[in-house]
């Protein structure tokens, strides 16, 4: 672990604070123009209402690459990340909770502190970082001749590394970068980030469920502008994000559940034609003047023992 972050690029203080201020700026954005889609379309169907959630967001996105690519500011995901869940959660405390029973109220809170504890740790997580050669080893000679290592090395501890552009380094068992925790997902911390996943869909079904219960006893939704309020707006536009969130990291996980059950990474499945033990090529017949390249799965040991080898406790 110590080795882990010893070679992780060590960002200044003030340029960090810069990113996390950056991030919270934009967090606030992006959930004040949420609040504006039930302020102005308050009497629209939800799912319309979830629809033009979507392209605020967009919006905000697109606003954000501009700001970077023009002004050369940029944000940190993994802040936007942190400011997004504390933002709803000050929505749930100081609006939301007054309509839910004791016993909901706790058990929410105590999903929001494992998330925030979660975050906290996946942050930190070595996700299985393979060293090699000197410091000078993002060169790009050494570089290629540690990828011709690789692929030729028969070990079961090298034959699933991967190189990450992001980090600058190579990760056993590299499924993807993931930006919004900062952290490369790999071999050691794969379990981490699909209990993490999990952790952040029970979370923001919980805060649906606990949202539209306040909205249904506030009877906030389908009135006017002047009817929902401030506090109406907030309640329901985090109710939207939060809905979004749950569709998307939903899907999300359902993908990640079929890797892990047929033993592929995400990485590996979309750049497979880089790597050859993915690769299988089918001969063209007599009459034919053409061969044809073909996925194959060589770590596919059936369901049973994938997911059983995913779960096993990692070095």
């Amino acid at each position: 672990m110590q080795q882990f972050h010893a070679q992780r690029k060590k960002e200044p203080f003030l340029a960090s604070v810069g990113r996390c201020t950056i991030s919270c700026i934009l967090a606030l954005l992006t959930q004040y123009a949420l609040s504006l889609v039930p302020r102005f379309f308050s009497a629209s169907f939800l799912l319309i209402q979830l629809a033009l959630s979507v392209v605020v967001l967009l919006l905000v996105v697109g606003f954000g690459k501009w700001c970077r690519k023009l002004l050369g500011v940029s944000a940190s995901a993994p802040a936007f990340v942190f400011f997004n869940i504390l933002f709803v959660w000050v929505v749930y405390f100081v609006i939301v909770r007054q309509a839910i029973p004791y016993f909901i109220d706790a058990v929410f809170n105590g999903e929001v502190a494992m998330l925030f504890i979660g975050v906290c740790s996946i942050l930190s997580s070595d996700p299985g970082l393979v060293t090699h050669g000197s410091s000078h080893s993002d060169k790009l000679d050494e570089i290629k001749a540690f990828e011709v290592e690789v692929q030729n090395e028969s070990s079961s501890l090298l034959k699933r590394v991967r190189y990450c552009k992001s980090c600058e380094a190579y990760v056993k068992g590299f499924d993807h970068h993931c930006p919004a925790f900062g952290n490369c997902i790999g071999q050691n911390n794969h379990v981490l980030f699909m209990v993490l996943l999990l952790g952040f869909l029970t979370t923001e079904a919980s805060y649906v469920m606990c949202s539209f219960q306040f909205a249904r006893d506030s009877k906030i939704l389908g009135g006017n502008r002047f009817e929902i309020g401030l506090a109406g707006s907030l309640v329901i536009s985090t109710m939207l994000f939060t809905l979004l969130q749950v569709l998307w990291q939903g899907g999300f996980m359902a993908w990640h559940i079929y890797c892990i059950c047929f033993n592929i990474r995400t990485d590996e499945w979309i750049n497979w034609r880089k790597y050859p033990e993915f690769q299988v090529i089918i001969q063209s017949q007599p009459d034919r003047s053409f061969t044809e390249m073909r996925f194959t799965n060589p770590y596919d040991k059936g369901i049973v023992q994938n997911v059983k080898e995913f779960f096993t406790v990692r070095d």
